[in-house]
């Protein structure tokens, strides 16, 4: 369902505290993408590429540990965001001048019962 949302859109930023479900949002999309690779959340990494079986590219990027946008410039992080290919980001707050104006916002928040609500802003 939460696909057929993300549509066209490449960059997908997912904005949630520490612990909510971030990175188990993104496997259960890469899963439904049938991406063929081991998904996990790219923490030390920065970022990791997973390929689906047809043979597409997926970024999943983690900004948690940078310290300022100049860092992740200098990882070229503009190349992926305008590469053509599915982005997913985490921690999106910490590069917020470098994303692409057309970019997916999802916001995850924890209610009651450990139930999570998702709103999406285009």
């Amino acid at each position: 369902q939460l696909l057929e949302v993300i549509g066209k859109n490449k960059v997908i930023a997912f904005y949630a505290e520490m612990g909510v479900g971030k990175t188990t949002l993104i496997k259960q999309l890469c899963h439904q993408l049938k991406v063929v690779d081991t998904i996990q959340s790219p923490t030390f990494s920065i970022v990791n590429e997973y390929l689906t079986q047809d043979n597409k590219k997926i970024y999943h990027f983690d900004f948690y540990r940078i310290e300022n946008e100049l860092e992740a410039y200098d990882i070229g992080v503009e190349d992926y965001l305008y590469s053509g290919n599915l982005c997913f980001i985490e921690w999106p707050e910490k590069i917020v001048g470098l994303l692409p104006k057309n970019c997916l916002k999802i916001k995850i928040q924890t209610l009651r019962n450990n139930k999570r609500k998702i709103t999406i802003e285009e």
